[in-house]
């Protein structure tokens, strides 16, 4: 995303792609394997995944089309699917389209395009349903984008300039990949990208948390800490991402109160305050630093003698725990 403060980006189309991995096309699929690995034996085990089946209800359920969310497999054949039946479209497009500088940023089912002019735009989300809806082999209706999750809006550096030349409010937040980006500055006044958790998805950890502490309330407080510093670890190593430092001290704080709460209701005498729980908490969590800081190198561009060349084109795939990584094409 580092794209939006480094290009001339001022309009964000946040796309989200209805029900991604229960409508990929497993024909499609595994032709796009074959064409991308061509071994049988990755073919053959490519399609004893598709074939495995979901249990429900003490009952196997084999479907014909989609990758089973939640399998281990599925982020790799989804983003294998993403990179025929989008992204190599979406970086021609770039070259033979488009007449502004344009960013793409895509993660399973979600998508993130940045453009300079807003006609570029239009014709961009138009011709984007359009691809989707071919590589489908569903009804067209039932892989359209989400109508409630697509949106244009004004973003990025230049987006602010403008919305405070004309005297408007700062532009809209974008919700992407369990973050709140927000356009701000920092001391120095220039255009600065900030993140912090989305509200909903902190909750729920948080909320998650509370459950677990539950069944362990009267575990001793070492085993607890360290299971506490499994999850905060966890949590950090996922999100810790610059400009994001307050969000995760937010989130310690929330657990330290969790935990204070759980180890109260231990007995009606129990006497633990707040001096304790920060000496404890300093003795088991991790401080809230940024692990992950901002990559020295700039999107990647397109390559040839395109007329359309140095516009921007980023590809997100699955890493482990989840993080994003760039490749180029």
């Amino acid at each position: 995303m580092t794209g939006i403060g480094n290009t001339k980006v001022n309009l964000i189309l946040d796309a989200d792609i209805r029900s991604f991995f229960d409508m990929v096309g497993q024909d499609w699929l595994v032709r796009f394997v074959e064409h991308r690995v061509g071994h049988r034996r990755i073919i053959r085990l490519t399609q004893k995944w598709l074939n495995t089946g979901i249990l429900e209800d003490e009952a196997v359920a084999i479907s014909e089309r989609g990758t089973g969310q939640g399998w281990v497999i599925s982020p790799l054949l989804a983003n294998i699917y993403l990179h025929y039946a989008s992204d190599l479209w979406a970086n021609r497009w770039i070259q033979r389209e488009a007449t502004g500088d344009m960013i793409v940023v895509v993660y399973a089912g979600d998508i993130v395009v940045g453009f300079e002019r807003e006609a570029d735009a239009r014709r961009f989300l138009d011709m984007m349903r359009v691809r989707l809806e071919e590589f489908a082999l569903t009804p067209r209706s039932a892989s359209r984008l989400e109508p409630e999750k697509t949106r244009l809006i004004e973003f990025g550096r230049r987006a602010a300039v403008g919305r405070e030349k004309r005297g408007a409010s700062r532009p809209e937040t974008l919700n992407f990949l369990g973050f709140t980006m927000i356009c701000g500055k920092p001391r120095r006044g220039k255009f600065l990208l900030w993140r912090k958790f989305r509200r909903d998805r902190l909750q729920a950890k948080l909320l998650a948390v509370k459950h677990e502490l539950r069944p362990r309330m009267h575990q001793p407080i070492p085993r607890q800490g360290e299971w506490l510093r499994g999850v905060v670890s966890g949590w950090f190593a996922d999100h810790a991402v610059p400009t994001i430092a307050r969000s995760l001290q937010t989130f310690r704080d929330g657990v330290v109160r969790l935990w204070l709460r759980s180890l109260r209701r231990r007995g009606q005498r129990d006497k633990t305050t707040w001096e304790r729980m920060k000496r404890l908490a300093d003795d088991f969590l991790p401080k809230a630093r940024v692990l992950h800081p901002l990559s020295n190198t700039s999107p990647l561009n397109t390559r040839g003698g395109s007329r359309m060349r140095g516009k921007p084109f980023v590809r997100f795939c699955a890493g482990a725990r989840g993080n994003a990584r760039h490749y180029r094409d």
